[in-house]
Formats: C-alpha cells, structure tokens, sequence
C-alpha cells in the first residue's frame, strides 16, 4: 500500500496537529508519513503577520507542495487557511474541534479582570486586540510572533526569567504581564497549566476556525479520498459558517474579524465581531449573531448585519493599513 505524505509546517503544535491527522489515518487503513516544509511566516518573526501578508504566509509552501507531488494532504490550522482556496485544491475535512475559546497567561494578576492600570499584554492577533482594547482601552497591546511557546515564555516565570512590570532592557516585547493565545494549541502541547483563565466569548469572541484543523488536499486525489473519512459534521458546519464570514467580508488576519458557531438543537448559532478605529479615536467593535440550519447562508447573513450596522468604513480602514484587499460582497 502506497503511503501517503502529509505536508505541515515545523513548528510543534503543526507537527502535532499533523500527527493527529496521520494516527486518524492510519485507524482507517491509510498509513501516512509528515512532510516537513518551512513556511514564510515560520521564517518572518519581527513583523506582525498583518504586515507581510497575514496567516495565508503559514499555507501557500504547503500548497505548493501538493501541486508538485511532494505531498498528497496538508494539514492547516483552519484559523490560518484564507477564505479563498486555490480552485484545484479544498478543504476535505475538518476534524472534531477542540476548545475554540482564548486563553489569558498571567502568573501575578492571575485574572482578566485583575490585570493592573496599564497592563502590558501579549498578542499576534489584531482580532484579540481589538476586543481587549474595546473592554480595557488602558491596556498596552504589545505584538508577539514565534511559536506558542516562545509567546508563552514571555509571561510565564521560569521560560522567561520571571514576569516584570516594565520590559527587559533592549527587548521591547517583553517580559510581559499576560500574553492571550489559543486554548486549543496550548492543551495541544501539554501547556494548559500555565492558563490562569479561559476567557469569555463575550470578551475575546475567538477566529473562524480557531480550535479546528483543516485537511487540504487536491480535489478527487488519493489524499481527498482518504482524508475525507476524518470530517466531523459538526465541526464541519461551524467552521464553514464561520468561513462564511470571512468570505463575505474578504477577511483575513489583516482584518480583526471574529466569527464562531456552536450546534444549538438541529441549527447553529453564530456570533461574529469586528474591530476598528473608532470616531474619537480608540476602538470600535461591531457584533452581530444569527441563528440558522445552513452554515454558508447563516455566514452571509451575519455579515451581512455587520455591514449593515456601519462595517464598511472598518473594513477600509483595516485595508488601507494593510496595503489593499478585495471590497466585501454586499
């Protein structure tokens, strides 16, 4: 039996995600081996994502590897796969999710709401960013890249040299009060001790896909086949209604744009929020929720509200920062 290779990048949480991937394969009858492929946004540490490209950077070498046979699968974080998929390629699964909710690290406050005056707070998402702003505008946002445990050690005593209130003398990112990341990569990793406080959806509404992996492969391959037995359906419909904003908004990692779905009876619900500047300066979040039973449908339709409670001057100001995107789809 041929084996089939899964492209994924190098860090440990997408070795980890890959390796997941290849043991449900493998459950199945389809043994599998990892690709390891470094990624542009692996190599680009010193500038936020929404600067050099946003999180498409952590996808297209993978691409490129299954459109010249280096691999038959690649396995994304589906917070990190951009709203358009190349046309010879789709997402063929989404396996079951894990907690899609962001997590605070704060070894001395300990709580989000016992963050002191001024807190200096760790993030590589323009999303959290803004929504943490919108409840404590006191907060100072400090830009973090790297691995999740290189933007863990930057709060966390003992990965870090212990936690200050004022940054290391020629390091502007850190040591930090709190750093704010993903739930899900940090249980991934073993990492869930050092969480002080899952937060509220109403606080940090987490990203599309957040929590949930994505299985590329090319469309009616030997990989698509395969891999197509890993779908969860309930994954699969909260994540693609989530996508759906993305898609109508033409949203990215550029954009602070959240979007999550949770089954609720036979339908979904999905709640999305979107960050800009606001008139008198600080920040401005928009929510809007939808209930429905197609996820494509109930994403277009909670996108829609947006654009419709004022959205569009957001969305501008976000791209205009960004150097351009695609107008949304009304």
């Amino acid at each position: 039996m041929t084996v089939l290779r899964i492209g994924t990048r190098k860090s440990p949480l997408a070795l980890w995600q890959a390796e997941r991937v290849r043991e449900l394969l493998a459950v199945r009858g389809h043994p599998a081996e990892l690709v390891r492929i470094t990624t542009t946004g692996d190599r680009i540490l010193d500038r936020p994502l929404a600067e050099v490209g946003g999180k498409g950077l952590f996808v297209k070498e993978l691409e490129e590897a299954l459109r010249d046979g280096r691999a038959d699968l690649a396995v994304h974080s589906a917070k990190d796969v951009p709203f358009a998929v190349p046309e010879e390629f789709g997402l063929c699964a989404f396996p079951q999710r894990e907690d899609a909710r962001d997590a605070l690290v704060a070894p001395i406050a300990r709580k989000w709401e016992g963050l002191p005056k001024g807190a200096r707070v760790g993030t590589s998402s323009l999303r959290r960013a803004v929504q943490l702003l919108a409840v404590r505008p006191d907060l100072v946002i400090v830009p973090v890249r790297g691995n999740v445990q290189t933007r863990l050690s930057k709060a966390v005593p003992g990965l870090a040299g212990g936690v200050q209130r004022e940054p290391a003398a020629g390091d502007p990112q850190g040591p930090l009060d709190a750093v704010v990341l993903a739930l899900a990569g940090l249980r991934r990793l073993g990492l869930e001790k050092h969480v002080t406080e899952v937060l509220p959806v109403e606080v940090s509404l987490p990203a599309a896909g957040q929590g949930a992996l994505a299985v590329e492969a090319a469309r009616g391959s030997r990989g698509w086949t395969a891999a197509a037995a890993l779908d969860d359906p309930e994954t699969a419909a909260c994540v693609r209604a989530e996508r759906a904003v993305l898609a109508k908004l033409a949203g990215g990692c550029t954009i602070p744009l959240a979007a999550y779905a949770v089954r609720e009876g036979k339908g979904l619900h999905l709640r999305a929020a979107l960050g800009g500047p606001g008139p008198r300066g600080g920040v401005r979040v928009l929510r809007a929720e939808a209930r429905g039973e197609q996820p494509e449908e109930l994403g277009a339709q909670v996108a829609t509200k947006l654009l419709d409670a004022g959205a569009g001057p957001l969305l501008e100001a976000s791209r205009t920062q960004a150097g351009g995107l695609p107008a949304p789809k009304r």
